[in-house]
């Protein structure tokens, strides 16, 4: 997505294009025909291949195998893991419309009612921050039944991994569909809405700001952090148990890979009022992007490496576990870091410290969607001074250190940090289009102070 050439005046949302031309529809249609079936790909390569990204290719072209005989390899869809999948979702919904209690019970964490920033058409909506409780109940309840009521075999992801696979697929393009019916006939908020003339760029890039059912069930929130964040640890620990199954023994690599996937996750959860501020809730709107990409691809594709190392089981030297397990640690606290002195420097103003110096800053205006013209400062302080993007960079590092957890030279470990880092790369950019359009000769002042983007000295 662009925004528009030649805004005016400079609004803060003009970055996303309100004509999809014949190249915004080609890139949304590789993209949904592609997406699908890498998930299944990547199944299948672990599942029947040994975890070799490239063996089905070669197979194939070598003539050992026809497309038929690998086609018959993947997974059949299946009633149980409809059913499954269901009541997993149907307990998320549950859990989603509950109150937070537990910021009563924890010091300094954020849950209960948040309203997020102003919408294009002026809306400011509430939010009902419990991500943090919902994600606690649930994987408790998973441990124990795991150790002690065992209604259910721990293992029950891993062994109906396929089926999940395929309700999960479905799932996320029905979703897709609903959201984009229900932005035509019965919007939330009619002016918070884009057309683009293209139907298939509408369903995929989505419609509505904010879908919502009643006052706070908020579709865009839901889904960007339940069903999928909340079962990212559990299908982890699934892998786990497998292993266990299998071997007798579960590895340094995938406590490894369980604990720095926890880190991310419990983090997502106790900075979820900081989400409602990111572009995912301030500018995406809400299609199959959402719809499939949280149902499918987030769950199954970021849990690559413990899917991965159940069939590949590594145990690494202490020595590389120490240094792996220091490099991810460090990363997750770079992450921190790097967001809690922007946190720092809005909620004062700009008038704090950072690294023991007085924070520096580039003022800015830009125009409000009625016109009116607003102050804004650019932070060129603090990790904000090396680079736009280092909370990026962090994320990188951390991505980088779950391959190297699995301890192997495989391709399929390391996918997440390739996606991730074609992901935010392509993040860089756009989010650099939207403030070129915001701030607009202020924009090139900051970027000539912080050269850099993402990886001092390189981009």
């Amino acid at each position: 997505m662009i925004h528009n050439a030649k805004p005016a005046p400079r609004l803060w949302n003009s970055w996303r294009t309100s004509h999809a031309s014949w190249g915004h529809v080609m890139g949304v249609l590789f993209i949904v025909t592609t997406t699908p079936v890498m998930v299944f790909y990547f199944f299948l390569s672990i599942d029947q291949y040994g975890g070799k990204a490239l063996d089905p290719i070669f197979n194939l072209f070598s003539g050992e195998e026809d497309i038929w005989l690998i086609v018959s390899k993947l997974p059949r869809v299946s009633l149980y893991a409809f059913y499954i999948g269901s009541l997993w979702f149907m307990f998320q919904v549950f859990l989603f419309m509950l109150p937070d209690i537990l910021h009563y019970i924890v010091p300094k964490y954020k849950g209960g009612i948040h309203f997020g920033p102003v919408t294009p058409a002026g809306h400011i909506l509430p939010y009902n921050i419990n991500g943090l409780q919902a994600w606690f109940i649930s994987n408790a309840l998973f441990l124990l039944n795991g150790f002690y009521f065992e209604f259910f075999t721990p293992t029950i992801i891993v062994d109906n991994f396929g089926g999940l696979l395929w309700a999960a697929v479905i799932t996320g393009n029905i979703i897709a569909i609903l959201a984009y019916i229900k932005a035509i006939v019965a919007p939330t908020h009619a002016k918070d809405r884009k057309f683009t003339g293209s139907v298939l760029y509408d369903i995929v890039m989505g419609v509505e700001l904010n879908p919502r059912f009643g006052k706070m069930f908020d579709l865009k929130l839901f889904l960007n952090g339940r069903p999928g964040i909340a079962a990212w640890t559990i299908i982890n620990m699934s892998y786990a148990w497998k292993q266990y199954e299998l071997y007798g023994h579960v590895t340094n690599s995938m406590l490894l890979v369980n604990y720095l996937h926890g880190l991310y996750v419990v983090d997502f959860f106790w900075n979820e009022a900081w989400y409602l501020h990111t572009i995912d809730i301030c500018h995406d709107h809400f299609g199959w992007y959402y719809g499939f990409g949280d149902m499918a691809w987030l769950p199954w594709m970021y849990t690559l490496q413990g899917h991965f190392l159940v069939y590949n089981p590594n145990q690494l030297s202490q020595i590389s576990a120490l240094l792996i397990f220091t490099l991810g640690t460090c990363s997750y606290l770079m992450f921190r870091s790097v967001n809690s002195q922007k946190d720092k420097f809005k909620q004062s103003d700009g008038n704090c410290l950072i690294w023991g110096k007085k924070a520096t800053y580039i003022p800015a205006e830009y125009l409000t969607s009625s016109g009116e013209r607003k102050g804004s400062k650019l932070l060129t302080s603090g990790w904000w001074g090396v680079a736009r993007h280092m909370n990026y960079t962090a994320d990188l590092v951390g991505a980088l250190c779950y391959g190297l957890a699995c301890g192997s030279k495989e391709f399929i470990p390391f996918f997440y940090f390739v996606f991730l880092l074609i992901l935010l790369v392509h993040r860089c950019l756009r989010d650099e289009d939207r403030c070129k359009a915001k701030y607009g000769k202020s924009w090139n002042v900051y970027t000539s102070k912080v050269k850099y983007r993402l990886i001092p000295y390189l981009f």
